[in-house]
């Protein structure tokens, strides 16, 4: 049996990392979270990610190491080719993914499930004001995007025949998790149908 891939996807400041890490390590969760690959400082706040330089990036992808990668806000971003081996074996599987790589992601996983996680527009600022990455002009710019994007963006993936659901992470991140687990759960249920 093939196992499920979940593409989670949504702003910087979201909280997909700690909703992501929360769901995998939830007592009794049989999800496995992939760890990625990202061309930035080890030190940087946030996700727990192997860190690399652009060069030994290239090399890992020239070479085959990743089984989805993309390039966004002036990073590159790798999944470990051991994902496929994990849905063969049929593990569900969380993946830390990106608005603009996920059309290429549902092509080459066409029974993914995409994951869209939103917040409240002035709860996001004050996530990446305190986060301190950008400027106040860099994120009034960002948020400006995400809201002209999600709409249109959902609808596009829904017509190609994607299976998109939004998780709202605007209120305390254990209500997120449960409502996330249950989203999962019934995915790979109807998905087994």
């Amino acid at each position: 049996m093939a196992g499920q891939l979940v593409y989670v996807m949504g702003p910087s400041g979201s909280g997909k990392d700690s909703l992501l890490q929360s769901a995998a390590s939830r007592k009794g969760s049989a999800l496995r979270l992939m760890k990625r690959y990202i061309t930035r400082s080890a030190e940087s706040e946030g996700e727990d990610a192997f860190s690399l330089s652009p060069e030994a990036f290239d090399a890992m992808q020239a070479r085959g190491a990743f089984a989805m990668s993309w390039r966004a806000n002036g990073l590159a971003y790798g999944i470990p080719i051991e994902l496929d081996e994990l849905l063969e074996q049929g593990h569900t599987v969380l993946v830390n993914g990106s608005r603009a790589y996920c059309e290429a992601a549902v092509q080459r996983y066409p029974l993914a499930l995409v994951v869209l996680v939103q917040v409240d527009p002035p709860l996001l600022l004050q996530r990446l004001l305190q986060r301190g990455r950008e400027s106040r002009e860099e994120i009034a710019q960002r948020l400006a995007r995400n809201t002209a994007l999600d709409a249109a963006f959902i609808e596009t993936l829904r017509k190609q025949g994607a299976r998109v659901v939004v998780v709202d992470n605007s209120g305390d991140l254990d209500t997120a998790v449960t409502q996330f687990l249950h989203t999962i759960e019934q995915a790979t249920t109807l998905e087994q149908q």
